[in-house]
């Protein structure tokens, strides 16, 4: 009790645990201004006419929320709500629109920037650290949460192009279960095509930027979640507000943005206390305050038009119940973890890791059907809190590759959370879904989805590079 203290502090102040509640911020943001409502629409009229599009279309938006919330809960839910209706009333089979929903709700673990990859990537980098010193590990180095991020990225767009991919096989092999819905020809199809682009093109170039400045390592995990809470900001505050005036100052801040990481790309000094200033270096500060200026007054404008129209309230309110769950959960994790090891249990796992017949691959095995199981009763963050320090190091120290070895976590716990009939994203859905969608019948729809998931484990299992070799790309 008395080490309690001394490990909470660090791990309350640690910088990499601030992007929780940044992309929890950013998530919740899209969700309530029903930027993800008409993203759906849109992607629903684009596909709309091709077979199984309407499903397709789901897939893709719930891959894009994915990437924006990375909390399979919020996903599910806005998904279940938003385009399960529509789809039934499109005339879709229950079975296959629920569980389309419910497996492409659960991309928010592994499509980053993802809530539980940066909780698994920063538990995964102490485990690491813990291997070097205490089980004699000899590789140096350490394993950010960008790192996780470029290694999940491959495994889940190819989760997402084999739903795709199903969903067409069965609406061609049995178009009853996925009618076409022909496009609304009174809608001229430049206009349609604009209102397809305003809905599509600001959620997915807030995401690109957000991944592409962690991946491209220009901006830490912690820093591209301010950068998505502020983007989430400007889309929210733009897409609400009544005045043009408004709207104006929000794109100037938009502007202002992208104009300032331009001149920091550009390697001009703009620090202040330079003794001898160029002339460049004048102009790039004077341009720097201008566009700092123009993002100020933006982000004022916007916060006002969302206050006005009280999302501010709600979003904050949300995202401070979702972080303080997680952070309540990490301090009792790191209590128990404290008990634990005081009474030897983390020398009993080692051991019993090291005994399993089939050397480091059955201890794999074993971790993984372990994860597995809890993860019909444990959310995420109980089991990457809990289980994960325990396990991780153990394998590590038998030479397993850390990236790969979180990925494959990451897709298990996807697996596990879709498997009835303990599934947690089964019960999310269950509780928005109409009366047409039955117990049964979302069962019967999810077991595919399952078979997807588990070729892909196998996929990453078999060929590590799907999960290692984007990182080592970017290392380079």
């Amino acid at each position: 009790m008395l080490a309690l203290p001394g490990r909470i502090f660090p791990l309350i102040t640690r910088d990499i645990l601030l992007a929780v509640p940044l992309f929890v911020f950013m998530g919740v943001m899209l969700e309530k201004s029903n930027i993800a409502e008409d993203l759906l629409g849109a992607m629903g009229d684009l596909f709309g006419s091709l077979k199984g599009g309407l499903g397709i279309s789901v897939v893709l938006v719930g891959a894009l929320l994915a990437a924006s919330t990375g909390i399979v809960g919020a996903t599910v839910v806005t998904m279940g709500l938003l385009s399960l209706p529509t789809m039934l009333k499109r005339g879709y089979a229950p079975s296959l629109a629920g569980a389309s929903i419910a497996a492409s709700g659960t991309l928010g673990q592994i499509i980053p920037p993802s809530i539980v990859l940066v909780i698994l990537g920063d538990q995964l980098s102490n485990a690491y650290q813990e291997a070097q010193r205490a089980h004699g590990l000899n590789a140096t180095g350490v394993i950010s949460v960008g790192d996780l991020f470029a290694g999940a990225l491959v495994p889940g767009l190819i989760l997402v192009i084999f739903y795709a991919i199903y969903i067409a096989i069965v609406a061609s092999l049995k178009p009853q279960m996925a009618p076409v819905t022909p496009r609304d020809k009174s809608v001229h199809m430049s206009r349609f095509l604009i209102r397809v682009l305003k809905a599509m093109l600001p959620p997915m170039l807030l995401i690109i930027a957000v991944l592409g400045s962690i991946l491209s390592g220009y901006a830490t995990p912690t820093r591209g979640a301010a950068l998505g809470a502020m983007g989430a900001i400007l889309l929210a505050g733009y897409k609400l507000a009544d005045s043009p005036y408004n709207r104006k100052m929000i794109l100037a801040a938009a502007a202002g943005l992208i104009l300032l990481v331009v001149i920091d790309l550009t390697n001009i000094d703009i620090r202040f206390n330079q003794e001898a200033w160029r002339a460049a270096e004048r102009i790039g500060l004077t341009a720097a305050l201008l566009f700092c200026g123009l993002a100020l007054l933006g982000t004022a404008a916007a916060l006002s038009v969302l206050h006005k129209k009280g999302q501010l309230a709600a979003v904050s309110r949300s995202t401070m119940h979702i972080t303080s769950m997680v952070f309540v959960i990490l301090i009792g994790a790191t209590m128990f973890s404290l008990v634990f090891r005081g009474f030897g249990g983390d020398e009993l796992v080692a051991r019993a890791l090291a005994a399993t017949p089939g050397g480091t691959v059955g201890a794999l095995v074993l971790v993984m059907i372990v994860m597995f199981v809890l993860g019909f009763f444990l959310d995420f963050i109980e089991i990457t809190f809990v289980i994960v320090p325990l396990v991780a190091p153990p394998l590590l120290a038998m030479g397993v590759e850390p990236i790969w070895l979180g990925v494959l976590m990451a897709l298990n716990l996807q697996t596990s959370f879709l498997t009835p009939p303990f599934g947690f994203a089964l019960f999310y859905l269950r509780g928005v879904a109409p009366p047409e969608l039955t117990t049964t019948a979302l069962y019967k729809g999810i077991i595919p989805f399952i078979g997807i998931q588990i070729v892909v484990i196998f996929l990453v299992a078999f060929v590590p590079e799907l999960a290692t070799s984007l990182p080592k790309l970017m290392g380079q």
